[in-house]
Parts: structure tokens; C-alpha cells; sequence
């Protein structure tokens, strides 16, 4: 299905309807076990679905849409979650829900019994069933667009891979039209149109829905702009890699990357309007966070000083806005000699520098939280690229294109890599957040940073991309 452009970001259609029929049934079920209290044995209350019930339902359906969120149902990265991982996380959301039920619905009917209770978390239960089963058969029945991938190298290949790859992109290919008399060894070739077939002809026999230009060079004749143009113009959306990727998987590709496609698109809206309002959401945000997080935070610098030997806040020296040094605070997990002889190293995998509370907090990015103090002075911000160290930057700004755009907003505490992409450290692993960083810069709003702080509940709670 196709995506919905909301705040400069991408949303599927098919999410916007789980949402919408995930608020509904939620606000049913409310209303259902909110009827049943008139027969409550021992509620003397002359009840009534009024004005107010129906208020609190609406609340319970807003609640139950954000646990939802926080545990990741609706939530897409690299790494796709598992079957079940996805029950685990809906019956979490439930018991919470249940809880919060029980505190709404007390403010209002005085009384609450535990079977009607039980009661709603089964219909909450059904409706997450129903909702899914038939999303799935609406999708069955709408079918995906059909798309023609134009080219038949190695990005033609690529792009025919993440196709393939359905729990991200919902889209059937059709064919592929050669641009040249190579084509890649990995490519069907039972699905590749004849040269002699316009592009034009093929979109109207195949009933082509979508067409995704997948070759390096436009020019030169291997690709004919005005048959694409004639497509274009009757009505069949035209897409080079890079906006591809970005539609469909929330990223700018960097490989073939050209300077133009960020200089001539829409995006990289960084005025005072968006500033004013990015530095009111980081004061209000880091300074709830703080008040809540406070009790963690002592306990963490408790268990920090009895663990080992050294300072219980580790400062360290990174790269911010504008390529501005500054320094980042963060709960020291790893020795006092973790780099005595001066040398920068990236960390790993069961890192043998890390201490035992150092595993614990890393983990659970209790480690992080300091830096919260850097977002009210201005440092940082809650939501951006992570800030790397001056010694890495110098290196990543030599192997990766663009390395320098991620410097031309401020760096986060979370960000759209880091909910996005597993966790990884490595050259390889910077490429490939740099990508979801680029698009976090190009499309960066106030919604996008909403869905990123979401998504950060989900991978603090069920660890994902453990360190």
C-alpha cells in the first residue's frame, strides 16, 4: 500500500488504518465494560454512559494507542521483531492497560469488579486480532502496486531485494526494463521486458502501478526521459533510488548519492520557526525527564561507585553542531584504563572494558542520561544524530558521502538511526545510520521527533540493539 505524507514524513496507509482501527475498537471496548457497571452487585450509583464515560473511554483509547506504540506494534526497523516477541510485547501493553482501566473508570463509577476488568482486556485482545487478521486481508484484496524497475545492473538488484523483503516494502514487482546489454547474474531473467517494447507499452499492458529508475547514470541514453516523462504525465509515479528508499524505507541511500537531489528536493527546513520550537520541546522534555529519571540517576552513581574505582560521570569529547567540539556526559561504563594508551577504539560486542554495572546500564541506556544536562544548556538536543568523537568524524568524513550534513543540526540523546538500526559499531555500521541520519536531517519536524522519543520506549524496554 502507499505511504502518507505527514510533517515531511513518510507514514503507510496501512499503519494510519491500524491506528484508526485500533483507537475505535479501544473506545468500544471502553464503552462495552463501561455499560456492564449499571450491573455491578453492590454499585448503588444510578450510572449512565454520559458525557463523562464517554470522556473517559476517549482517554482510554488515547492511553492504550500510546502503550501500543511503546511496545513497538507498530513500529518498523532493520531488524524485524518475531512473531513471539510481538504477543509478548501486546500482552505487556494489556496488563498496563488493564491497570489504567481500573484507575479511569474508579474516578467515575466509584467501583470496579476484576471480571469486568478481565472482561475488556479480552476485548481488547480480540480487537488486536481482528484488526491484524484483517489488515491482512485487506491487503490480500487490494493487492500491492505493481512496479517496473527500470535498469538491470546492480542496483536494479538491489532494489529488487528490498521487494522482496515484505515485512518493509509492500509493493509486487512485475519485471525489469534492461538499460543495457548487461544484466546482473542475480536478475530473473524471465522477467525482463524486451528492448524492443517501449516503456510506455509495458506500463500500459502490465497495469504498472509505480516505476523506480534503479541505474547509476540517467543520461546517455540508457534510460529515455521523455518515455518516462509520458508515464509521469499519464498519471504513473516516477521514482529514482534515492527517493525510493526514502518513501519506502525512511532513508537517503548515499550510495550514487548526487549533490543536486539535496540541493533541488524539499526538506532541510531549519528556520527560526522550527528552531524556537525544536529548543521549547528539548527544555520541556529534558527537564521532565530529569525529574522523573532523578531517583535512577542516584541509584546508578551509587552502584557506580561501589562497583570500581573512578569517577561516576565519564566526559568525553565530541563532535556537535556546526562541527563544534563540546563535552558529552554520559554514567562511566567501561575502567578508568579503558583507553590509557590514548588511541580511540570503537566499542564491541561483549567489550571486555565494560564493567558489571557498566553491562546493566549500556543495555538499558541508563548510561545516556547525563546528557540531559546537555540539553538544557543548548548542546545537544533530545531527538538528532549521535555525536561522534573527533577522531572518528575525521575518519567517517573521509569514507562516507555527506559525512558533514549529519554537523548541521544538533546531535540527540536518541535518534533515527538508533531506533531504525540495530546497534553496531564499525566504518560498515556509521554508513549505514548515516543514511537514516540524512534523512532525519532532510525531514526533520516536530512529529518526526514525537515518533522517534515513542520509538525510543520501545527499544529501551525490550533492549533492542543491545550493547
Amino acid at each position: 500500500m502507499r505511504a502518507f505524507r505527514l510533517f515531511q514524513h513518510h507514514v503507510s496507509y496501512s499503519t494510519l488504518l491500524e491506528l484508526f482501527a485500533d483507537s475505535v475498537l479501544c473506545f468500544v471496548a471502553a464503552l462495552a465494560v463501561a455499560s456492564a457497571f449499571q450491573v455491578v452487585p453492590g454499585n448503588d450509583a444510578d450510572f449512565a454512559l454520559d458525557a463523562g464515560m464517554i470522556w473517559v473511554a476517549t482517554q482510554f483509547a488515547v492511553v492504550m494507542l500510546l502503550l501500543y506504540s511503546f511496545v513497538g506494534l507498530y513500529r518498523t526497523s532493520s531488524v524485524p521483531v518475531q512473531r513471539g516477541s510481538i504477543v509478548r510485547r501486546a500482552l505487556l501493553a494489556l496488563m498496563v492497560g488493564a491497570f489504567i482501566a481500573y484507575v479511569l473508570f474508579h474516578s467515575v463509577a466509584g467501583q470496579v469488579s476484576a471480571g469486568r476488568l478481565l472482561g475488556l482486556v479480552v476485548l481488547l485482545l480480540a480487537s488486536l486480532i481482528v484488526v491484524r487478521v484483517g489488515m491482512f486481508a485487506f491487503r490480500r484484496a487490494v493487492g500491492a502496486p505493481r512496479v517496473l524497475i527500470v535498469g538491470s545492473g546492480p542496483e536494479a538488484h538491489r532494489v529488487a531485494q528490498d521487494l522482496a523483503a515484505q515485512h518493509r516494502i509492500e509493493r509486487e514487482l512485475v519485471g525489469f526494463y534492461p538499460t543495457s546489454e548487461e544484466i546482473h547474474p542475480g536478475l530473473p531473467a524471465t522477467r525482463m521486458f524486451p528492448r524492443s517494447q517501449t516503456i510506455t507499452e509495458i506500463v500500459a499492458r502490465n497495469q504498472i502501478d509505480e516505476i523506480i529508475v534503479a541505474t547509476r547514470e540517467h543520461r546517455g541514453g540508457q534510460v529515455s526521459m521523455d518515455q518516462l516523462l509520458t508515464c509521469r504525465i499519464q498519471g504513473t509515479p516516477v521514482l529514482d533510488m534515492a527517493g525510493f528508499y526514502e518513501l519506502t524505507r525512511a532513508i537517503v541511500p548515499i550510495d550514487g548519492l548526487k549533490a543536486s537531489w539535496l540541493i533541488y528536493g524539499d526538506g532541510f527546513v531549519q528556520g527560526r520557526a522550527r528552531q524556537a520550537a525544536k529548543r521549547a520541546f528539548d527544555i520541556v522534555s529534558s527537564a521532565t525527564l530529569l525529574l522523573l529519571a532523578a531517583p535512577v540517576m542516584l541509584l546508578t552513581a551509587l552502584a557506580i561507585r561501589l562497583d570500581s574505582p573512578g569517577p561516576v560521570i565519564y566526559r568525553q569529547e565530541r563532535v556537535g553542531l556546526g562541527g563544534r567540539s563540546f563535552m558529552c556526559l554520559k554514567f562511566r561504563s567501561m575502567r578508568t584504563d579503558a583507553e590509557k594508551d590514548g588511541v580511540a577504539r570503537w566499542a564491541t560486542q561483549g567489550d571486555t572494558r565494560v564493567t558489571r554495572v557498566g553491562a546493566f546500564i549500556r543495555k538499558s541506556r541508563i548510561d545516556e542520561l547525563p546528557q540531559l544536562f546537555s540539553v538544557l544548556r543548548g548542546e545537544m538536543s533530545m531527538v538528532g544524530p549521535r555525536p561522534e568523537r573527533p577522531a572518528f568524524v575525521e575518519q567517517l568524513r573521509e569514507q562516507i558521502p555527506f559525512y558533514d550534513v549529519r554537523h548541521s543540526v544538533k546531535p540527540g540523546v536518541t535518534g533515527w538511526a538508533q531506533v531504525r538500526y540495530s546497534y553496531g559499531a564499525s566504518v560498515e555500521d556509521a554508513r549505514q545510520k548515516h543514511q537514516y541520519d540524512l534523512y532525519y536531517v532532510k525531514n526533520n519536524s516536530l512529529f518526526l521527533d514525537l515518533l522517534v522519543l515513542i520509538e525510543t520506549v520501545s527499544v529501551v524496554l525490550f533492549r533492542e540493539g543491545a550493547r
